[in-house]
């Protein structure tokens, strides 16, 4: 990139367009039920978004806090919840979100809410329903596809 943030002659620029993903992100059967699991839809390096299933509704949502830009939500690997399983917890600020409404109920960006990912089921299968916009921005160095 040159200083004025144009392109350099030669130089590959990434796509940050929203994707459509034709592949299923899992089956639903595979969701524990009161549970969370994080994806990658875009085989980014990382999860982007996390579902939690509730009986026999899911739960999609970005994989980012919206206290603090690029604050990932899993204080482990698809552990998206608190230890009663009753809200969405912020590993890095502590922040509790509603499941249903994505809204922060507890925390430094109370009355804010996460960003949804709306999800379809087709033939026991969970598929993203709208294309899918690339999570966090690449970090220096790395490719991403």
């Amino acid at each position: 990139m040159s200083k004025s943030g144009s392109p350099v002659q030669g130089q590959k620029t990434e796509t940050r367009q929203p994707q459509f993903v034709e592949s299923p992100l899992c089956r639903f059967d595979d969701l524990e039920d009161g549970h969370s699991r994080g994806f990658d839809p875009l085989s980014e390096g990382r999860d982007t978004m996390f579902i939690v299933r509730q009986g026999d509704v899911l739960y999609g949502w970005r994989n980012n806090c919206p206290h603090y830009e690029n604050a990932r939500m899993a204080w482990k690997k698809n552990e998206f919840l608190n230890g009663d399983r009753s809200r969405i917890v912020c590993g890095a600020h502590g922040a509790l979100f509603d499941i249903a409404s994505g809204q922060c109920v507890l925390g430094p960006c109370l009355g804010q809410s996460l960003t949804p990912v709306p999800l379809t089921i087709l033939d026991g299968q969970v598929f993203l329903e709208e294309p899918y916009s690339p999570g966090l921005r690449p970090r220096p160095g790395r490719h991403h596809p």
